[in-house]
């Protein structure tokens, strides 16, 4: 058991403990949504079963497998051709928060489907599927960051809690 010889001293040690558990779960998140971006990326061009909320992927149009075919892409990989729309699916975490997603306009169309009535796309969800499947690992990952973070607070600066530590309190 910890003792502290001041509440000066304890509250620094609150202090390491909250910023390291911040930091721990940043760190976990960053796992966490490379994670989902890389399952993403993966799920181009196989056809995906049902997961969570979303249908299995229904098999492409004999009219896009001509297409494909005729354009030099292979008859059955669904969403891929040149790579680019998977290549387009990236992340960004800042502090606590992530974001999975692409920079393109095929992309959303493929996730969620279009009711064009000359050529309708039928919803080939990625994103949310990967995010489905990550669960066990969010949860693995995030709680394990969590625990790091309670137990022994993580890697703060030492010149903060220098600074906490030796401050005095004045009333």
């Amino acid at each position: 058991m910890r003792q502290f010889n001041s509440l000066t001293a304890f509250a620094a040690h609150l202090i390491r403990l909250d910023g390291g558990m911040l930091l721990q779960l940043h760190a976990g998140l960053e796992r966490v949504a490379a994670h989902i971006e890389r399952t993403a990326k993966e799920e181009i061009g196989k056809y995906q079963p049902q997961v969570g909320p979303f249908d299995a992927w229904p098999e492409l149009a004999d009219a896009t497998k001509e297409d494909r075919l005729a354009h030099g892409f292979t008859e059955n990989d669904p969403l891929l051709r040149s790579g680019e729309m998977r290549d387009s699916i990236g992340r960004t975490v800042r502090g606590l928060e992530a974001e999975i997603g692409s920079t393109s306009d095929i992309m959303v169309y493929q996730e969620l489907g279009t009711v064009n009535a000359a050529h309708p796309i039928p919803p080939r969800p990625v994103l949310g599927p990967a995010a489905v499947r990550a669960g066990p690992v969010i949860r693995k990952v995030l709680i394990g960051a969590l625990v790091r973070g309670l137990l022994d607070g993580g890697d703060m600066p030492a010149g903060l809690l220098a600074d906490y530590a030796s401050a005095t309190v004045t009333r």
